[in-house]
């Protein structure tokens, strides 16, 4: 086997083994970036469900306060 195929196969491992650490971090990136999205859209329908509650909660205390008064 010739000296420079020895190297260029323990090279070429070295380069691959980097790029699969490359496409790794990427991919895990990507990840933490679509948890991270969900999680703000959770919080988001949270405040709009909780503030779509207080607004019930309140017309429905002025209307049995209007009930009361007749």
């Amino acid at each position: 086997m010739p000296v420079w195929l020895k190297a260029a196969g323990r090279w070429g491992g070295i380069f691959v083994v980097i790029a699969l650490l490359i496409t790794l971090l990427k991919t895990i990136i990507s990840f933490i970036a679509f948890l991270t999205g969900a999680f703000k859209l959770l919080i988001i329908l949270a405040f709009v469900t909780m503030l779509v509650a207080i607004g019930y909660m309140v017309l429905k205390g002025v209307s049995e306060a209007r009930r009361k008064k007749e």
